[in-house]
């Protein structure tokens, strides 16, 4: 079976192709093209694993690209390219529409012509704001807190719309918040962990808010599981871990883990604007373990230490933080 991922360059999708390709999957990898020919963290993986991998320069934002990449017997689409970053959302959200909606329609488009047999697109938890009811299940509202969770609830309901219009296979994996190795410095647990490894001070911004967080082994699974599921199809699926831990919380563990005394600061202008912030997520998984088969292999405290370990593991190493700016604040 071909399988395309866009945004496979990026940390999810880097760890999604390897899990592919180990499988027998032909994973075909679009990458955003850039002057430098990086193909981001893809460069990073076993080498045996990558040379089974057919990497593509290009953007989801150029319908003409796309719709060549997909007329090339792809039977599969997951959709992984997106912008991410919620502060740079307040200062570029035109940016956020172009790529996470725009880029979207002129996948779906293409898929819609050539026949796709299933399209995975990917959410976020991010798009149910401050919850109404914990844990949230994918009934809960959506409510755009920031312009980034704006642009994922749009691209959501225009995928979910092509499979009731146009009875596009399309299925919509909403995971929340995955970490592990190889994630963006903009996210908390790279944020945590590259300070301390560098100084005892820890600069953070909100400290109260809770976060259900999601090893990347578990959330990889969700998407392999989805691949040749037929029940999912028009369907929203939560992928979390069901544990919910607050930032200074989770600061404490990790400098427990790493055997470090830690001083917490939090800085005004790390913090989201009041009424941005999502003070909780904690996701229900119920639906992904009667549709798709899953559950969490990392779960509860004790799974969730585990792969802290882990990546705090991979991030002490010099040969992998030298990928990151770990000195300045990443928005």
């Amino acid at each position: 079976m071909n399988v395309l991922i866009t945004g496979s360059e990026g940390f999810i999708g880097s760890h999604l192709a390897e899990a592919l390709v180990r499988k027998g999957y032909n994973v075909k990898a679009l990458v955003l093209y850039n002057s430098f020919n990086s193909w981001g963290w893809l460069e990073q993986i076993d080498k045996n694993i990558l040379k089974n991998i057919e990497v593509i320069t290009g953007d989801v934002r150029d319908e003409y690209l796309i719709r060549k990449i997909i007329k090339k017997r792809i039977d599969v689409v997951i959709n992984l390219a997106a912008l991410i970053g919620i502060p740079y959302s307040y200062r570029a959200s035109k940016s956020y529409l172009d790529t996470n909606v725009y880029g979207l329609l002129n996948i779906l488009n293409a898929c819609k012509d050539f026949g796709i047999k299933k399209i995975i697109h990917t959410s976020t938890s991010e798009v149910y704001g401050t919850p109404k009811i914990i844990p949230i299940t994918e009934s809960h509202p959506v409510s755009g807190q920031s312009p980034y969770a704006a642009s994922k609830i749009a691209a959501d309901q225009l995928a979910l719309s092509y499979e009731k219009s146009f009875n596009l296979p399309v299925t919509v994996l909403r995971p929340f918040n995955t970490f592990g190795p190889r994630q963006s410095a903009r996210a908390i647990i790279p944020t945590i962990i590259t300070q301390i490894l560098r100084s005892n001070t820890l600069k953070l911004g909100s400290l109260f808010p809770t976060r259900d967080l999601t090893y990347v082994e578990d959330t990889v699974t969700g998407f392999i599981n989805s691949i040749n599921n037929k029940k999912n199809i028009g369907e929203i699926i939560n992928i979390g871990s069901g544990f919910e831990i607050s930032i200074k919380k989770l600061s404490e563990i990790i400098s427990k883990l790493m055997n470090k005394k830690i001083i917490i600061k939090s800085q005004k202008e790390r913090i989201r604007p009041k009424n941005s912030e999502v003070t909780r997520l904690l996701a229900s998984t119920k639906k992904a373990k009667k549709i798709i088969n899953w559950k969490p292999k990392y779960s509860g405290k004790k799974g969730f230490e585990h792969g802290l370990n882990k990546t705090i593991h991979w991030f002490s190493k010099k040969e992998n933080l030298k990928f990151y700016k770990t000195n300045i604040f990443n928005d």
